[in-house]
């Protein structure tokens, strides 16, 4: 492993990593797994498990990954990474900045600038590794991870293929709410209010008030994508106790900076390829299929998945959803 020599660049934090295996998905042995970690522009030190495939040669085409929001990387992001080492390619699965094993204070903040660019400093990871190409790069985002991903391919072309997965974009549900019903400035200044007011509040305490992960108990009455995140984050399908969205959520502030930044703005800049995949049944379609329509070239791709719901591609379901030959075949396409 290469380690730059700037200074710069040297890790300012010394991560407590968990050696043992403690992902919600069984181990492959078709892989060589171990963590790593790199920092961002902003000297954010970020943990990550790197899966190579055993008895890898050469140079190998590489891909980051991570999401969804409010995840880690023992979730759905470590297994996309595990499955598609199992196909041929590098991959690391990286907590964000702020969550899981990866640095940065306070804890269980989000922001949508520096989210981006913490995919990007995963490229600065991967393209100086002696073991991979540092011109066959692509990432994928899973769920708000989604957005980021297509935010940061707008951004980095090192970034040559892109995959968002049962997206969210998280700066149009945070500032419009979902399905856009909470879209008028009354709404948002009503949430600017309580955002203010909550930042007294924690500034007089001398800490962050937590929002909450998914619902639980579960009411009765809950919306049927809700009960799906209760019945991956809170069972055994998919628990992890240092998950917010298992436990105790992000900081009831974090949607600040989402209400004022559009994730998409550039979206139709983007020059290399781009596969947006969603589900049939999930209530996020729309944000797939929204931000489909804003990218252009013919390196662009919708695919959607019959009969899959928001979580069905998470880790499949129940039904094997997540469609890892397409994505194998779209990587080989375009890391090339």
């Amino acid at each position: 492993m290469i380690v730059p020599m700037n200074n710069d660049f040297a890790p300012l934090e010394t991560l407590d990593l968990t050696e043992e295996w403690d992902k919600v998905f069984p181990k492959s042995e078709k892989v060589d797994h171990k963590k790593v970690t790199f920092v961002n522009r902003y000297g954010i030190t970020l943990a990550s498990d790197m899966y190579t495939p055993k008895d890898a040669e050469g140079k190998l085409p590489a891909i980051a990954v991570c999401g969804p929001f409010g995840a880690i990387k023992e979730q759905s992001s470590g297994l996309y990474a595990q499955t598609m080492a199992e196909r041929g390619f590098l991959t690391i699965a990286f907590d964000p900045s702020f969550t899981g094993e990866s640095g940065g204070m306070p804890r269980r903040v989000a922001s949508p600038d520096i989210n981006t660019e913490d995919f990007s400093a995963a490229v600065d990871f991967l393209s100086v590794q002696d073991n991979v190409d540092p011109e066959k790069i692509g990432i994928i985002g899973i769920c708000g991870w989604g957005g980021i991903a297509i935010n940061a391919a707008a951004a980095d072309t090192r970034i040559k293929a892109t995959v968002a997965s049962t997206m969210y974009n998280m700066t149009r549900v945070g500032a419009k709410g979902y399905f856009d019903d909470n879209d008028s400035e009354e709404e948002r200044f009503a949430m600017r209010q309580a955002f203010s007011k909550q930042r007294t509040e924690d500034y007089k305490a001398g800490q962050y008030t937590r929002g909450g992960g998914v619902v639980d108990p579960l009411p009765d009455d809950a919306p049927q994508f809700v009960k799906d995140y209760f019945d991956y984050y809170k069972t055994d399908r998919g628990y992890h106790v240092r998950s917010g969205n298992s436990n105790d959520g992000w900081n009831v502030t974090s949607n600040i900076p989402f209400m004022n930044f559009d994730l998409l703005r550039y979206a139709d800049e983007i020059r290399n390829a781009v596969l947006v995949l969603h589900g049939e049944k999930a209530h996020s379609r729309y944000m797939g299929e929204d931000a489909f329509k804003l990218l252009k070239g013919d390196n662009k791709e919708l695919v959607i998945v019959p009969n899959a719901t928001h979580c069905d591609l998470y880790d499949g379901g129940d039904n094997d959803y997540i469609p890892f030959d397409k994505l194998v075949e779209f990587f080989q396409k375009n890391l090339k």
